[in-house]
């Protein structure tokens, strides 16, 4: 009965994976699925660092699997439609089409206007620029319509002009003795707005220039400065672990040098 009732159980020669020690290599491979998931919108950031933080603690596999147990890998399918929906309209664009116009014209002689933060965009907007400068930031932005157009006059002034990275923006401006500049792809998320910025720079310039928007930029200088901390903790741990063992080496090498001390005396 009781060689019976042991074959039924687990062999104690086989280890459990979980309990496997977890290597660098597999927490950094965790810690990317956790980032691709982020910046899906499947996980907000108090769940990031809440998840990231014990990806890097963890010391076996079954601490690190729990992690990652609801998310999908990188580059494959989405979970089955049983699973929780990630919250992707909620960063998406879908939201941010529609809604009654901030204003359509902006104007900024010898002086400057802004026009940023959450702002709806009307399907044409015109700015003026004489002598002065304007800011018109879409980042945060809500737009009118799908289709955009923004049309930019510069004289002896400037226009800048800041787009998130996923946003399509085509740029064809003349510019005179000034110059329209455009700086990234033009190409975007296919379900975002189209934005064209057109018009005229006479001794001014207009400039398009691509950017994260705030909490994006925000969020990766916080993981950056987060990873930072904790290579210095390692780098701490390590250079403490270094004293200790130069302080057990010098302890050793006394203890010798007592003892032959003592050999030495009793010989004599």
């Amino acid at each position: 009965m009781t060689s019976a009732g042991s074959s039924q159980g687990a062999s104690p020669d086989l280890p459990d994976p979980a309990g496997m020690r977890a290597s660098d290599a597999e927490r950094e491979r965790i810690a990317e699925v956790l980032r691709e998931a982020v910046a899906e919108g499947r996980l907000d950031m108090e769940e990031f660092e809440e998840r990231l933080g014990a990806a890097y603690a963890a010391r076996t596999h079954g601490e690190l699997e729990p992690l990652v147990r609801d998310l999908p890998v990188p580059g494959s399918a989405a979970p089955a439609p049983s699973a929780s929906p990630a919250p992707a309209d909620r960063i998406g664009w879908a939201e941010r089409i529609g809604g009654t116009p901030t204003s359509k014209w902006a104007v900024a002689i010898m002086g400057g206007f802004q026009r940023k933060g959450t702002w709806t965009v009307p399907r044409a907007f015109t700015a003026f620029a004489v002598m002065g400068g304007g800011e018109i930031d879409l980042r945060e932005a809500r737009f009118e319509g799908r289709d955009v157009v923004i049309r930019c006059f510069a004289l002896m002034g400037g226009v800048q002009i800041t787009v998130p990275p996923d946003l399509e923006t085509h740029v064809s401006g003349i510019g005179l003795m000034g110059g329209f500049d455009h700086t990234g792809s033009a190409d975007g998320d296919p379900t975002g707005p189209r934005v064209t910025v057109t018009g005229l720079a006479l001794f001014g310039g207009v400039s398009v220039e691509r950017k994260l928007r705030k909490e994006e930029h925000k969020r990766m200088k916080e993981e950056r400065r987060r990873l930072k901390a904790e290579r210095r903790e390692e780098l701490r741990a390590e250079r403490r672990e270094l004293r200790g063992a130069r302080r057990d080496e010098r302890r050793d090498e006394r203890a010798e040098r007592r003892l032959s001390l003592e050999k030495e005396r009793r010989e004599d």
